[in-house]
């Protein structure tokens, strides 16, 4: 009978050591090739990109660098995710604090987090992806390959099929090829978000376009009102940063008067941390509904 249970022992510690070492998955991060031979069940992200990519398969990370403020987490992640540690700042995130957690894997932002890629390493499994200056196509990408790598590549594959449709859905609801700006204004500086930018990618999804210039530059591109007069957009969004914002003091000088935004009174605002901050699938169909909204008052 011992010998009988021993024999019990062994035969489902072999099975356990072959289904922990069937899962293996490899794909290609900003660094090169990446391999997982484990299903992770405890991960730390150190973008808001990647916490919605987690939350719109419904995986749920320990620790995520919010910027010591939770209420930047967009709501509809929060939802899914619930409670998590804070990991400290996006820009510097707490390497004490994230090993305290023993991840077997982190997330981490190529453009922020390179030059602690390898101190990351020595914690856990490091999967490095574009997130701060991604584009929109750039972000769904970055969204599939955290998908396979937590074990739900088909959930992501049925879950994007999804977003397609409900993003043609509000499309077909806003002005077709409409001219469209979003920037945000700090207080002494206006950031407009390129056609090369996430939002700037979900306004062109949702079949609207934004000013096309002639200026080589990033993503996020500084301008004056003398620059936001030349490209004159149909409408302006603004997420306002600081209160009153640069924008805010534009308001009072008569050039402002000459944009065909504040002619047709076609100036919103929305919220800066969703429509820059929170980029993703969930973010995307916020930034859609917001538009809807705004198109709908009109």
């Amino acid at each position: 009978m011992l010998f009988s249970a021993f024999k019990r022992l062994i035969t489902t510690l072999c099975t356990l050591m072959f289904m922990s070492s069937s899962y293996a998955v490899t794909v290609q991060d900003s660094k090169g090739t990446f391999t997982l031979d484990h299903t992770p069940q405890r991960i730390v992200v150190l973008e808001f990109s990647f916490a919605d990519a987690l939350a719109s398969v419904g995986v749920a990370p320990i620790g995520v660098a919010d910027d010591k403020d939770k209420s930047r987490v967009l709501p509809a992640v929060q939802k899914v995710i619930g409670d998590w540690q804070s990991v400290g700042t996006r820009s510097q995130p707490s390497l004490e604090v994230i090993a305290s957690l023993k991840p077997d894997l982190i997330i981490a932002d190529i453009s922020r987090h390179e030059s602690v890629y390898d101190d990351l390493q020595k914690i856990a499994p490091t999967l490095i992806l574009p997130s701060r200056r991604e584009t929109y196509s750039d972000n769904l990408k970055a969204a599939g390959i955290i998908a396979k790598v937590v074990g739900k590549e088909q959930e992501m594959t049925d879950r994007l099929v999804q977003h397609q449709q409900y993003m043609d859905s509000i499309a077909q609801q806003l002005p077709d090829h409409a001219i469209l700006q979003f920037g945000v204004a700090r207080a002494d500086a206006l950031f407009l978000h390129t056609d090369d930018s996430y939002t700037g990618g979900v306004i062109q999804a949702l079949g609207m376009q934004t000013p096309i210039s002639d200026r080589d530059d990033s993503a996020y591109r500084q301008t004056s009102l003398e620059q936001l007069v030349a490209l004159n957009p149909e409408y302006l969004i603004v997420g306002h940063y600081a209160n009153p914002s640069i924008v805010d003091n534009w308001s009072n000088e008569p050039l402002w008067t000459v944009l065909t935004a504040v002619q047709n009174d076609h100036v919103y605002r929305v919220d800066p941390n969703i429509w820059s901050r929170c980029r993703g699938i969930l973010a995307a169909e916020h930034i859609a509904n917001d538009l809807l909204q705004i198109f709908s008052e009109q």
